[in-house]
Order: C-alpha cells, then sequence, then structure tokens
C-alpha cells in the first residue's frame, strides 16, 4: 500500500479553452481520475460495490497556480488525508512533468452514502482499511 498515488496523462487539444491553455474544468476532471484510479488500484473501488455504497463529492477546492497546454504530461499526484464517521478528505497535487511544476492544487471532501437511496452511511474498517492516511504534517514534503 503506497499513501501517494501517481496519476499520468498526456493534456489533449480538446481541453484547450480559447485562452490557449487547458480550461479550469479539466483539473477537476484529472483529480476525480486519479481518486478512481486510485481507489481501484487499492481494491476499494471493489470492497465499496459490494457493499451497496458509493462515493459522492461534496465539496471540492482547487487552487490553479500554472496553466496547462497541449502535449503536456501532467502527473496527479493524489493521498486520503482523513477518514471521518462518513466523510473523506482527499487532497492533489497537479505537476507537469517537464519542469516538476506545481500546475495547481485541491481537495475533495467525499461522503460515503448508499447507492439506491442516497443516504449517508458509516465508512467500515472494510473500506477505510484500502488506504494508508497520509498525515497532513507530512504534506510539505510532496512534490
Amino acid at each position: 500500500m503506497t499513501q501517494i498515488y501517481r496519476y499520468e496523462l498526456t493534456v489533449s487539444p480538446d481541453t484547450i479553452d480559447e485562452n490557449g491553455h487547458v480550461n479550469n474544468v479539466e483539473y477537476l476532471r484529472w483529480m476525480l481520475d486519479a481518486a478512481v484510479s486510485h481507489s481501484t488500484s487499492q481494491g476499494s473501488t471493489r470492497a465499496v460495490k459490494e457493499l451497496g455504497m458509493t462515493w459522492v463529492v461534496r465539496t471540492h477546492r482547487i487552487e490553479y497556480l500554472r496553466p496547462a497546454f497541449a502535449g503536456d504530461k501532467i502527473t496527479v499526484l493524489t493521498w486520503v488525508s482523513n477518514f471521518r464517521r462518513v466523510l473523506s478528505l482527499r487532497k492533489y497535487k497537479v505537476l507537469r512533468v517537464s519542469d516538476n511544476a506545481v500546475l495547481a492544487e485541491g481537495e475533495t471532501q467525499w461522503v460515503f452514502v448508499e447507492a439506491k437511496t442516497g443516504k449517508l452511511r458509516s465508512i467500515p474498517k472494510s473500506v477505510s482499511s484500502t488506504f494508508e492516511i497520509l498525515p497532513s504534517e507530512n504534506e510539505k514534503n510532496i512534490i
């Protein structure tokens, strides 16, 4: 198990907006794709589905620091910061591979819900144990 997950992609031309760089909404898409890929790689997605549950984003925050352009190779770093009764906080750093520049930082707060009803449910140990938490005091060393 690893605390920090790496999600790799190359910026496609269809993500470029009228300003000539990646549209801001794409950063959120990359973060969500990285979260799902991380969850799947840890066996959490399967465990959640077997319970008849799902995760839903409650809030998200992104700080855009530098633009990305078509053809850029991007790495999205993501990790789980905490679990609370029905909530989990996940954080992200988006890097351009060529110069290791931090393009964006963000976080999403996820709620654990029953898939059929949408009712909040406590996160069972069988789900939370699929991730290794990265304590916030260790985040300063990420790049």
